[in-house]
């Protein structure tokens, strides 16, 4: 008896072949699955348009750029992603003493897959905030981060004081997941965080992880990193029902 693994998995396998090759129709939607994954390395983050989302959510948007001038040096030397450039340092800088002492500060990137962004972030941000209604979790500035890796949380969170960062973040594209989000959590951010120090949650969007899963996660790793004081490898990815104690969210006003 024949099994059909295509019919559990969006993966590329039981392809089939014709004479030594891929069928036609197979090539050609490999072809078309790897432009799509180039397409979101190098699509362009429609910042204006998160901003008002993010406004019509209630959040305070703050617009940022990484220290990459260009999207040709953000790939050719990741260093740059992880740092503000000096305008976009000095412009979190001015809003710092107004936001000091947030819970949770958000930050959208678009790292390598801004269509990532664009399509989860707003609703799986919408989720948590749900969740978080349900407890006094104070909510800093939502930033939205051009040419931006996983790091530049850590000088935003550091900025604005915050217990937490929570970076969103288009994540490597794949073959089959040309977007992909990411989840970064760190507890008391500051330049010089390792991995180790964080907890990922990953390939959120429909095909994988549901926004209400994603959320569901991510707020049991905020309550329990604040209750245990870190994020990290001594921090299990395991919620449970009974143990999500999570929730009126208050926001942060910039003066």
């Amino acid at each position: 008896m024949s099994l059909d693994l295509r019919g559990y998995t969006p993966a590329r396998v039981s392809l089939g072949r014709a004479g030594c090759g891929l069928p036609t129709r197979e090539l050609l939607e490999f072809q078309l699955a790897e432009a799509q994954a180039r397409d979101a390395v190098h699509a362009v983050l429609d910042v204006s348009g998160l901003m008002n989302e993010l406004a019509r959510r209630g959040l305070i948007p703050i617009a940022l750029k990484s220290a990459a001038a260009n999207r040709d040096e953000y790939l050719r030397n990741p260093a740059l992603g992880r740092a503000l450039a000096a305008d976009s340092d000095a412009k979190l800088r001015g809003v710092t003493g107004q936001s000091a002492g947030s819970d949770v500060v958000f930050i959208l990137a678009d790292g390598l897959s801004a269509i990532a962004i664009q399509r989860h972030a707003l609703p799986l941000i919408g989720a948590v905030l749900a969740l978080l209604a349900k407890d006094r979790w104070r909510i800093g500035p939502a930033c939205v981060v051009e040419q931006g890796r996983v790091a530049v949380g850590d000088c935003i969170g550091e900025a604005l004081g915050a217990q937490f960062s929570v970076v969103l973040i288009g994540e490597r594209p794949g073959l089959s997941s040309p977007d992909s989000l990411g989840i970064y959590v760190t507890w008391e951010p500051r330049p010089g965080r390792t991995d180790a120090e964080r907890n990922c949650i990953s390939n959120v969007r429909p095909e994988g992880l549901s926004y209400a899963e994603a959320a569901r996660r991510l707020c049991y790793l905020l309550t329990e990193g604040r209750r245990r004081r870190l994020t990290g490898v001594a921090l299990k990815d395991g919620p449970s029902e009974e143990r999500l104690r999570v929730g009126p969210a208050r926001l942060i006003e910039p003066l």
